[in-house]
Order: C-alpha cells, then sequence, then structure tokens
C-alpha cells in the first residue's frame, strides 16, 4: 500500500466532508437523545463506505475510457461550476 498516497486521499476527503449536508444529517441523528450513537455511527460510516466504492469503481471504469489528464481538466471544470453555481444562487 502506497501510504503516502493513502494519507493523501484521506486528508482531501476529511477535509472535502467537514461541513457538508452528510455531516450535518449525521450530526442531527446523533442529536436525537433516544438514538444509539453506535448505530448512527455504523450507519454513517457504511453509507460513506459504499458511496466510495461505487465512487473508486466509477473511478476505475471511467479511468479505462479516458485519459487522466481530460478527466482531471472536467473534473476541475466541474468543481469550478458547481462553485460559481453555488455563489450565484446564493
Amino acid at each position: 500500500m502506497d501510504i503516502k498516497l493513502a494519507v493523501t486521499v484521506f486528508a482531501v476527503i476529511f477535509v472535502a466532508e467537514l461541513g457538508d449536508k452528510t455531516q450535518l444529517a449525521t450530526l442531527l441523528f446523533a442529536s436525537d437523545k433516544d438514538a444509539s450513537k453506535l448505530t448512527v455511527f455504523v450507519g454513517a460510516s457504511l453509507a460513506l463506505i459504499v458511496a466510495v466504492g461505487v465512487a473508486v469503481l466509477g473511478g476505475t471504469l471511467i479511468s479505462q475510457y479516458v485519459g487522466e489528464k481530460l478527466l482531471r481538466y472536467v473534473a476541475g471544470c466541474g468543481f469550478v461550476a458547481i462553485g460559481v453555481w453555488t455563489l450565484v444562487t446564493a
């Protein structure tokens, strides 16, 4: 395993997830005094694992047909478009 890659992926995903709607939804579930905190943690963790698994599988399949440079360009443009859309609709 490439530990440098693993740390980079962890850091990027961790920072990207801070304060997003998934984290806020998890916070709301955990704030219910009758909810098992372990159940909320396990449910949220499994959901993230499955979502990331789908992303890895999708990335693997897409990379067979699209070059890495083009994929990075398209992803970058997508992030810029989302940022502009967020600013315009704010």
